[in-house]
């Protein structure tokens, strides 16, 4: 892609090969900026400044510089209670028996993101939603989280918080 524009409800995409006209109406501005501006991981993540956030497991070595740049707390190694977000690496299906275990460290308004590979055997997407219900969670959102990994967010259910 050379250029994005919206024009007249119009989205406009340049490329080598000419150009791509899309009529949206009134939602052309709307996505035109999401192109143009993508939300960070962290944005993705719904990490805010401030927020104590437990990491255990994450092989990606920027995601630790990320987190301390928008002003979380950080803490490794072990989960911390009342953690408002708990970031957890799975390379393999049996490492999802430390889910329930996990939970209890959460705030009841608190996440779990599950980090897995991207198309391996070893772990699926199906296998991480199954352990997540298993814990009595809900999952309610996927993202890339890298080039190989994807991260999976769960909840406790409004009707288990306390």
């Amino acid at each position: 892609m050379k250029a994005v524009q919206a024009i007249n409800g119009e989205l406009r995409f340049k490329f080598s090969g000419g150009l791509a006209r899309f009529d949206l109406g009134p939602q052309a501005e709307k996505w035109a900026h999401k192109i143009l501006h993508p939300l960070s991981l962290l944005d993705k993540l719904g990490v805010k400044p401030g927020m104590l956030v437990s990491v255990l497991g994450i092989g990606e070595k920027s995601f630790e510089p990320q987190l301390k740049k928008r002003g979380a707390r950080i803490l490794k190694a072990k989960p911390q209670e009342n953690s408002d977000f708990i970031f957890f690496g799975a390379e393999i299906t049996s490492d999802l028996k430390q889910i329930p275990v996990l939970v209890k460290f959460l705030k009841p308004a608190g996440a779990l993101w599950v980090v897995y590979p991207k198309g391996r055997k070893e772990i699926t997407e199906v296998g991480v939603i199954s352990a997540g219900r298993a814990a009595d969670l809900k999952d309610v959102k996927v993202c890339s989280f890298s080039a190989t990994h994807t991260a999976l967010k769960f909840v406790i259910p409004l009707a288990r918080r306390g």
